[in-house]
């Protein structure tokens, strides 16, 4: 039986929109500095929480001084052509395997019953200083085609080592739940925040996916700098990630 539940806390479920990105701190926080800087620059408002058992026991304030649990948050965003994407992260996810799987299941199911077009899973690639690739990934044969006869390549060799976490399981399971998804692996130095791998990520998705984002480097610059202020109070990205010791392979994916 799945510990994770959804608290809605606008409507029941998904209002229509063009996508779902997920992204949680990782290597190079390239997903997490994408999306919060969506939030921050466009209308933006807060309508669940995905709670499991296994987030770290960290309770935190929320913008309005009211303690909150551990959580990933469902938020809508209104991108400047009218179109709404649906944002799915947070400061963290859960410790163990179980949870994350749990978790993983928890967005697939969320965004089959609201028939999502397509699920981003946002993600860096521990690179060398002159790689700037992106790789698409992909679990399904008819996304990889649909993909393809779109003129984007789909990687089938990188990441090399595979992935971890929420965003591996949400693209390798993605196909049990018939969601359209499929993964955006960005290449970076690894550096606690790569706004430049952030931006490249975002002109990806606004020229290969036709979503206009609008954002630019001053965007992710300032939500980087946040992105490591919160860090330093709380020492805690490697908890966040839900994982000990990195992989000794460098071709790493988190």
């Amino acid at each position: 039986m799945s510990r994770s539940s959804v608290h809605w806390i606008v409507g029941d479920g998904l209002p229509e929109h063009s996508a779902v990105l997920e992204a949680v701190p990782g290597v190079g926080n390239v997903g997490k500095i994408l999306v919060d800087s969506l939030v921050s620059k466009h209308p933006s408002r807060i309508l669940g929480w995905i709670l499991n058992h296994d987030f770290p026991p960290h309770s935190t304030f929320d913008s309005d001084g009211l303690m909150r649990p551990p959580r990933m948050e469902i938020i809508s965003v209104i991108l400047p052509d009218g179109q709404t994407v649906i944002i799915i992260g947070g400061e963290m996810q859960p410790m163990t395997s179980a949870g994350q799987n749990e978790v993983a299941e928890e967005i697939l199911r969320i965004c089959s019953n609201a028939s999502t077009p397509m699920l981003l899973v946002l993600a860096g690639l521990a690179s060398g200083s002159e790689d700037r690739g992106i790789h698409v990934i992909c679990a399904d044969e008819e996304v990889r085609r649909n993909l393809e006869i779109n003129d984007i390549p789909v990687s089938k060799e990188r990441p090399e080592a595979g992935m971890i976490g929420v965003a591996g399981l949400l693209v390798s399971m993605s196909p049990l739940f018939n969601v359209n998804t499929f993964g955006l692996v960005a290449e970076t130095l690894g550096a606690s925040a790569d706004v430049l791998a952030a931006s490249r990520l975002a002109n990806w998705i606004e020229n290969g996916l036709d979503l206009p984002l609008d954002l630019d480097i001053d965007s992710t610059e300032e939500t980087a700098r946040k992105l490591m202020e919160n860090y330093e109070i709380s020492d805690s990205l490697e908890e966040a990630m839900g994982i000990g010791e990195p992989p000794q392979n460098g071709d790493f994916y988190v």
